[in-house]
């Protein structure tokens, strides 16, 4: 199981990587392709050209760790891309699980949450103080 903190960005590369690469080459392609730091401690995902197998790459205080999963059926759906010339989709930790678990991001919905909010305020209730003031 993969825990990832809200706070940690996730990269997901958006053109297929071999699958040969391991740590080493993984993370050349981060600092190669993606631009960014492999070092950061934020998380990278790779697809490979099927989409039926993912790498996850992290690095953590002294090492690297690489996450791989292959899918026996199916595939891992893709992130839409906002610019054409991306070489990555930024999403957050919680859309990494979706994507993960096999959800269509694409047809995700979120609903508002139709909560009213609670108002806490520091004064007295103004019922009570016309009631007190009677």
């Amino acid at each position: 199981m993969l825990t990832v903190p809200e706070h940690v960005r996730v990269f997901v590369a958006h053109e297929p990587v071999d699958f040969r690469k391991s740590c080493d080459g993984l993370a050349a392609v981060v600092s190669g392709v993606l631009a960014q730091d492999a070092l950061s401690g934020h998380v990278f995902v790779f697809f490979n050209r099927h989409r039926n197998r993912i790498k996850i790459l992290v690095w953590e205080r002294n090492g690297y760790w690489l996450h791989y999963k292959r899918l026996e059926r199916g595939t891992f759906e893709g992130m839409k891309r906002l610019d054409a010339r991306a070489t990555h989709v930024e999403c957050t930790a919680h859309e990494l699980h979706l994507l993960l678990r096999g959800v269509d991001l694409q047809k995700l919905k979120y609903r508002r949450h139709f909560a009213t909010p609670l108002r806490i305020g520091s004064g007295g209730d103004e019922r009570g103080e016309q009631q007190a003031g009677k």
